[in-house]
């Protein structure tokens, strides 16, 4: 049995397809988003509607509060676990999202070996603080590696690979490899080309902000949770706090959500472009019903094996 991945950059349409030939096939869907996996946030991390999950069950969506803590690790240990539920009940699970790091959880492991230091990490915050970057050349220095896999401003994944090294002497892409991986799961990656993917991008920003993505983001601050939150960070709740704050015109609130949306999605390809063996499929190249007919063969020919 091997079960399908289907990943892709923000605003492909992962969502709408994957529904349709989940439907058909009476498979359910596990969400690999990391922001979905918050309630209250609707609109901006664009979760399937009520309508669309009484078609299809969902998994793995509306999880927890704003402010509780969640990682690639606990993602991993909770979806399994959805997967033997779904097993058991005769359906075929499959998962569908577009984070890389929740991919790389489900077929390669995590590396949880090394106990976190706060005395460690709190040294290293505070180096930051005083001289901005200076981690990040830490890190390309002592591993090379992990420096390539990490973006520059993910700052949490640095001060961890440096904090692996300082207690261990050993480079955390090292340890990483020594995880076992998992190879029940195989990658289908959706994508389009440039052009479509950034006008469908534009387009689901503009519906967001008419749907009332404001107004979502006022209520989280009212029921008290903090703008400093890692969930309040996200792709288009940062933009509009800083227009609540009054940094910006509204105007540039929606153009900084496009923008900065349009950047991820472009992160999230180079992601996915890591998984040698994925299958890809162009929708901007291929039929719509030929694409799901595609999918639909390939899901099933490997859930079989």
């Amino acid at each position: 049995m091997k079960i399908a991945i289907v990943g892709g950059p923000t605003g492909v349409g992962k969502t709408e397809l994957m529904i349709e030939i989940c439907e058909e096939i009476g498979a359910e869907i596990i969400s690999m988003d990391s922001r979905q996996i918050y309630r209250y946030m609707d609109i901006g991390t664009a979760k399937p509607t009520l309508e669309q999950r009484a078609r299809v069950p969902h998994h793995m969506i509306d999880l927890l509060d704003p402010d509780e803590y969640y990682n690639a690790f606990m993602y991993r240990k909770d979806a399994l676990k959805v997967v033997e539920e779904v097993v058991k009940r005769g359906k075929i699970p499959v998962f569908v999202g577009g984070t890389g790091l929740y991919a790389d959880a489900l077929m390669r492991g995590i590396f949880e070996g090394v106990p976190a230091d706060e005395n460690i990490r709190k040294e290293l915050r505070e180096l930051e603080r005083r001289e901005p970057g200076t981690l990040r050349k830490m890190l390309e220095e002592f591993d090379p590696e992990a420096a390539t896999r990490i973006h520059p401003n993910d700052l949490k994944r640095t001060i961890r690979a440096l904090e692996v090294y300082m207690k261990t002497g050993r480079r955390i892409s090292e340890l990483q490899k020594e995880t076992k991986g998992d190879e029940r799961f195989f990658v289908i990656v959706l994508t389009r080309e440039r052009n479509e993917l950034y006008e469908r991008i534009n387009r689901r920003v503009d519906e967001m902000v008419r749907n009332g993505l404001v107004e979502e983001v006022k209520k989280l601050l009212e029921m008290g949770y903090s703008k400093d939150l890692n969930s309040m960070k996200t792709i288009g709740y940062k933009e509009v706090v800083g227009f609540l704050e009054g940094r910006y015109d509204f105007q540039k609130m929606v153009h900084f959500i496009k923008r900065n949306t349009r950047h991820f999605a472009r992160r999230q390809l180079i992601w996915f472009k890591r998984y040698e063996d994925a299958i890809w499929y162009n929708l901007s190249q291929v039929e719509k019903e030929e694409a799901k007919r595609k999918i639909k063969e390939a899901i099933l020919r490997c859930y079989a094996v």
